[in-house]
């Protein structure tokens, strides 16, 4: 291939293919969905990359070689190495569970916590309510896919009405079209207007032709009030609200400024802020007949468009949402480079590698063919004769075949056993090349034979560069997930489901992604703790974060401080307070004890005994029982009268 034009990009890593030569069509060729007129120019090498991505998760890399014009591409033998480093990837970066967790929740159930520890630890379990109700996991587990494989993942938030919550949705990235700026784009940055847009297949049955749909969310000033109508011709449209006299009428709870003609409002979330910005909704379908060249996913046309409806009733043509953040948030799999956007997939700088690997496993099945069933060359055999044609019949090497030999005959066989030893040594190495470009080492590919490992600390050093990638994937992970948690929260507050006030910072935390020496971790939690170096709150953290089966960390240190007594005998000889020691141990306040007063002799209520003489206070003292005769005596007066005993 002549190389005609130098692009370094995002995608660079790309160029090699045929399919991506051309810096101005990608994939024009192999991806011929991508020659639609609606896509934008620019965004075709993402797209395209997006493609081949798939391709090689699929086991069709060689489908895709042939498309584009190698023809023994159908022939290659593809053995699942991208998806199983795609799995291997997203298991590491997801660890063993993944938990909401709200700062200030744990303190809610010990001593006296503050109205903010409260407020923490109501957040955090409606958090985790709302990620049983909307399956968090499951799709966590999507868009991480995608973003391991693609390099960029996208979550959306939508309130719903019937439900009463925030609905959690993923989408394909190639189905994303940030709208920037000039200048604008950078990793920190977010755009004013976001757009998903696909192609929905003509369906003759039914009626309907090829069609684009489009959703777009975009950051606008607040505007007068408007509602469902219909156009002349019967189109779903909204239109202002007017009142009696003309005039615009705003949404109830915004203000009007009557110098500048700014509309603002105070959100939930921002007590005594006003806000002049709010988020607008669009969903609408346009014919692709209807489109030209002119158009693109940018510049749709708004006269040709058909607005979707939602189930309240709404129609979604600039439907104001009632809150001022786009509902959108993007994955990138690795830290952005300076002004870029995207992320790096995780198969970006191993796929020629990939592709070495895959034509050496195509080499050796065809050499394993012929080690297993060698070619065979014999000399001096009376080979049978097909007696209607008089030649020699085909030789067939098979089990049981006999062959009669002359004298001078001999059998021969080509042997190609040693290379295909060969061919097999060279797998074993592109495989640890492999582990070590994509830094998930031998060990965590499970190609690491353990018992070579000398100790557990070589083990751990062995294990250090994937470490360090899982480290700055989560990084690039963490903010994002800050910010989806956060406008769960806002989405919830202007749906009036939950309170109104500032919102609090919550965070996902990450499963250890690494088997854990649970021993070694508790040793040290209890060293720790008992040597006053850290709290019993982080102590039980870290044990969670090794592996113990704690599910509540605020649960778990009142179970432990309910069992604790040594600790509440040095509370109460430090403090002399048994309210405090009896809360420490979680039992209930003690009944009061009732006081009993001293009455002086001759006073009134003193109490007298038979023969007027006042009563001593003090109480008789128990008198001496009468001694037992010794064993076998008789004669005796007793308890029972006279007798043996």
């Amino acid at each position: 291939m002549r190389l005609r034009e130098l692009l370094i990009d995002a995608w660079s890593w790309l160029n090699y293919k045929q399919a991506m030569a051309d810096p101005h069509r990608p994939g024009q060729h192999a991806f011929p969905e991508l020659n639609s007129s609606w896509v934008p120019a620019e965004e075709l090498r993402r797209l395209a990359a997006y493609k081949f991505l798939a391709a090689y998760d699929s086991n069709q890399a060689g489908q895709l070689a042939a498309v584009t014009g190698d023809h023994h591409g159908v022939e290659r033998r593809e053995l699942g190495d991208p998806s199983k480093l795609i799995d291997t990837t997203l298991g590491y970066l997801l660890g063993a569970e993944q938990t909401i967790v709200v700062p200030g929740a744990d303190h809610a159930e010990q001593g006296e916590p503050t109205p903010k520890d409260r407020a923490a630890a109501d957040l955090q379990d409606k958090l985790r309510t709302w990620a049983d109700k909307e399956l968090l996991p499951l799709r966590i587990q999507q868009a991480e896919r995608g973003a391991v494989r693609c390099g960029d993942g996208v979550y959306t938030l939508a309130w719903e009405p019937a439900k009463q919550r925030a609905l959690l949705r993923t989408y394909d990235p190639g189905f994303y079209f940030p709208e920037w700026d000039e200048g604008e784009q950078d990793a920190q940055e977010y755009p004013h207007r976001v757009h998903f847009a696909w192609e929905l297949a003509a369906d003759p049955v039914r009626g309907l032709k090829a069609r684009v749909r489009r959703i777009t969310y975009e950051l606008g000033p607040i505007g007068p009030a408007t509602a469902p109508g219909r156009t002349d011709d019967g189109r779903a449209v909204r239109e202002q609200v007017a009142g009696a006299d003309g005039d615009p009428v705003l949404t109830v709870g915004d203000t009007l400024d009557p110098l500048t003609g700014t509309v603002t409002r105070i959100y939930p979330w921002a007590p005594g802020k006003p806000s002049s910005s709010t988020c607008y909704l669009t969903d609408a379908e346009w014919l692709l007949e209807d489109l030209g060249r002119a158009h693109d996913v940018f510049s749709l046309p708004a006269d040709k468009a058909a607005y979707r409806v939602r189930s309240d009733g709404q129609v979604l043509n600039r439907l104001d949402l009632m809150h001022d953040f786009i509902p959108v948030v993007h994955i990138p799999n690795t830290i952005p480079d300076v002004g870029e956007h995207w992320g790096k997939s995780t198969l970006a700088t191993v796929l020629q590698l990939l592709d070495e690997l895959a034509a050496t496993d195509t080499d050796s099945a065809s050499a394993s063919s012929t080690t297993g069933t060698p070619i065979v060359a014999l000399a001096g055999a009376r080979l049978p004769i097909d007696r209607s044609t008089g030649q020699p019949l085909p030789v067939r090497v098979e089990a049981g075949t006999v062959w009669q030999l002359s004298d001078s005959g001999r059998m021969d066989t080509l042997d190609t056993s040693a290379q295909l030893a060969e061919l097999r040594q060279r797998i074993d190495h592109l495989l640890d090349r492999l582990a070590s470009n994509t830094r998930l080492t031998t060990a965590g590919l499970g190609t690491l034979d353990v018992a070579k490992v000398p100790s557990g600390y070589a083990l751990q050093l062995a294990l250090g560069p994937l470490d360090s990638l899982v480290s700055a994937m989560r990084l690039a992970r963490n903010h994002k997930y800050q910010l989806l948690l956060r406008m769960v929260q806002r989405l919830h507050q202007a749906g009036q489901v939950w309170p109104a006030g500032e919102s609090l910072p919550a965070r996902l935390v990450w499963g250890a992604h690494t088997p854990t020496d649970r021993t070694t971790a508790l040793n040290d939690v209890t060293a720790g703790y008992e040597g006053g170096v850290f709290s019993l709150e982080t102590g039980v953290r870290m044990l969670q974060e090794a592996g113990y089966p704690i599910e509540d960390v605020a649960a778990e240190i009142q179970r432990i401080q309910q069992r604790a007594f040594d600790q509440a005998a040095r509370l109460a000889d430090a403090t002399g307070d048994n309210g405090a020691v009896r809360e420490y141990l979680g039992l209930p306040e003690a009944d009061p004890v009732q006081q009993v007063p001293l009455v002086e002799p001759g006073q009134p209520g003193q109490l007298t005994t038979q023969n007027g003489q006042p009563a001593s206070p003090h109480p008789a003292q128990p008198q001496a029982p009468a001694q037992l005769p010794p064993p076998g005596a008789t004669g005796t007066v007793g308890v029972g009268g006279p007798g043996p005993r």
